[in-house]
């Protein structure tokens, strides 16, 4: 967006603030008279005293019009109080209406459009670009203000004393202003580029935190790093270039608060070859001196850094454009159907959408998936993508808003009487269930009692092996030991779990990073068990290396799911190229 389209944002925006608030600008404007008052007596006052006073030989004068002087200081002291606390008048309103826009554009971006990620960059308009926007107009008004009715004490002085004076003081202060001018518009570019970048940064930031546990355990923080670095790296630039324009506009500064001084003093033989009393060049000097250049090396100062900040924090705060309702439509995801024979399938999703409550923009959306007998499948995507969300459906504990959840050609959704284990799947959760028992007990609870079919020694014993439990078996005691849970590591007792899902008659196990505590290796050596066991495995991976071991691989990334091999997928999911990329670089080093 250029300068002249933001203006034409801000603008209309702008007056229709401040005509909202005609009160409290004529208050400001009221009490600002008694600062204009106050400029005209300083000058005024000085070359009266020495004209008609001290040169003169008449001392009580010359003392009287310095006390005028002294009085005109006493008004704006006054007037700078009065001003303050008309300023608040202004500055509370605006902010509180920033900040109400801000939360009503994130709740209107959140209805319009449910399945966009939430506006991180809203925080940022809350919080940071409120306050800035704040400070921002509070420093211009005061500034402004000041100047223009510094100005009109300035000038009517000069022009009481000598008009002369005008026109020796007024070009070179114009020479500054044009310098400083020269520099507002490249830098105000670069503050609407740093603001963009902090908003990306904080985008990003967020996204990368709420998969934080996902891009340890995948070994991604190379590829996180390098989403983020760049962000930092252009913001570090852009306020380095913004420290070179601010020196470059000091050295603006400078020159316009040295040349008008600097003219006048060279007049002065001039001006005193016709007829321009001492008095009225004191007079003049102390105008530009103490009132003019203070007041606009001010006015400099803000426009140059709150104004700029101002219009380009401003126009974030218009209402954008309403996105378009066929976006969500675009991106839904696309049917997740095996490609090959025709067989049953061992679960099933039809067009499931599931969001957590009314109006909560959907986890899952749209989601077609055929899990093919005896396959293994593992699922990945982010923190908060609908990984665990899909396995609570495929285990029945949750019910889809829309579509249908089947396992083994019927629905999910358990009969609220039944009892025991559920004879279709069994789901293992990442806290591992161990109870106060024996060894043996944990190993066979998921499966039937020793009065009908259950696991005899030889079976328990064979799953201990093909999982590599026998070491920890033996420290436990035996089969027949007691167990404790609280003196199990959060890793021996996954290891439990996992041995009871092995000997689990179920046909489909589900995993919800039921491996999570487990070191690399121990983790293959169940996965590749579990997958061997008659039936069909479906993982919540939390190490590629794990995906990398499945028949296929489910990538959830919110826009849309993909499905297909490890081989496969890197040049179809974006999300899983990273992982793939992040755990190779790893394995590299």
């Amino acid at each position: 967006m250029t300068e002249n389209e933001a203006w034409r944002r801000v603008a209309p925006e702008g007056r229709r603030f401040l005509r909202g608030h005609k009160g409290a600008l004529g208050r400001l404007a009221a009490w600002s008279l008694l600062e204009s008052a106050h400029t005209f007596l300083g000058g005024y006052g000085v070359a009266r005293a020495l004209d008609d006073g001290f040169l003169a030989g008449r001392t009580a004068t010359g003392l009287a019009w310095l006390a005028a002087a002294a009085v005109g200081a006493l008004l704006g002291g006054f007037a700078l109080r009065g001003v303050f606390a008309g300023l608040a008048d202004l500055v509370e309103p605006l902010r509180d209406g920033l900040v109400r826009r801000a939360v009503r554009q994130a709740l209107d971006r959140a209805v319009a459009d449910p399945a966009r990620a939430p506006d991180t960059g809203a925080v940022s308009r809350l919080t940071q670009q409120t306050e800035m926007a704040r400070d921002s107009f509070a420093g211009l008004v005061l500034t402004v203000r000041s100047f223009v009715f510094t100005a009109v004490g300035a000038f009517a002085g000069m022009a009481a004393l000598a008009p002369v004076l005008l026109l020796i003081v007024l070009p070179p202060l114009l020479l500054g202003a044009a310098a400083f001018l020269a520099t507002f518009r490249p830098m105000a570019s670069v503050q609407r580029r740093s603001l963009d970048t902090d908003e990306a940064l904080s985008d990003r930031v967020g996204e990368l935190g709420e998969g934080l546990r996902d891009i340890v355990a995948c070994g991604g923080q190379a590829g996180a790093e390098a989403r983020v670095e760049p962000l930092i790296a252009t913001q570090e630039r852009l306020a380095r270039t913004l420290a070179r324009w601010a020196a470059l506009r000091t050295l603006a500064l400078g020159t316009a608060g040295r040349l008008p001084v600097i003219a006048l003093l060279a007049a002065t033989p001039w001006l005193l070859g016709r007829g321009i009393t001492a008095g009225t060049l004191a007079g003049g000097l102390t105008y530009v001196v103490q009132a003019l250049l203070p007041a606009l090396n001010s006015l400099m100062t803000a426009l140059g850094s709150a104004g700029t900040r101002l219009v380009v924090v401003l126009e974030r705060f218009c209402d954008p454009p309403r996105p378009d309702p066929d976006a969500r439509r675009a991106t839904k995801p696309q049917a997740l159907v095996p490609t090959g024979p025709e067989t049953a399938a061992a679960a099933e999703l039809r067009g499931v959408t599931f969001a957590y409550g009314p109006g909560a923009a959907p986890v899952l959306d749209a989601l077609d998936l055929v899990v093919r007998p005896g396959e293994h499948l593992a699922v990945v995507g982010p923190s908060g993508i609908g990984k665990s969300t899909l396995t609570a459906l495929l285990a029945g504990m949750l019910s889809p808003g829309a579509g249908t959840v089947l396992v083994a050609g019927t629905a999910a959704r358990r009969e609220p009487d039944a009892t025991g284990p559920d004879p279709r799947r069994t789901l293992l959760p990442q806290q591992a269930y161990v109870f106060t028992g024996t060894v043996r007990e944990n190993l066979t609870h998921l499966s039937p009692g020793p009065e009908t079919s259950g696991p005899g020694d030889a079976q328990v014993r064979r799953a201990v092996s093909a999982l590599g439990l026998d070491g920890l078996v033996e420290r436990l005691g035996g089969l027949d030991a007691e167990v404790s849970p609280r003196l199990l590591s959060r890793g021996e007792s996954q290891q439990l779990a996992l041995a009871a899902a092995y000997l689990s008659p179920a046909p489909l196990l589900l995993l919800d990073e039921a491996t999570c505590h487990l070191d690399p290796r121990t983790e293959e050596r169940a996965e590749r068990a579990l997958a061997d066991r008659p039936g069909t495995l479906v993982v919540v991976a939390h190490r590629v290396s794990s995906a990398a071991r499945a028949d296929r691989v489910l990538v959830l990334d919110g826009t849309r799911a993909v499905c297909g091999t490890h081989a496969e997928l890197p040049a179809r999911s974006p999300l899983y190229r990273d992982l793939v990329g992040s755990w190779n670089r790893t394995a590299d080093e």
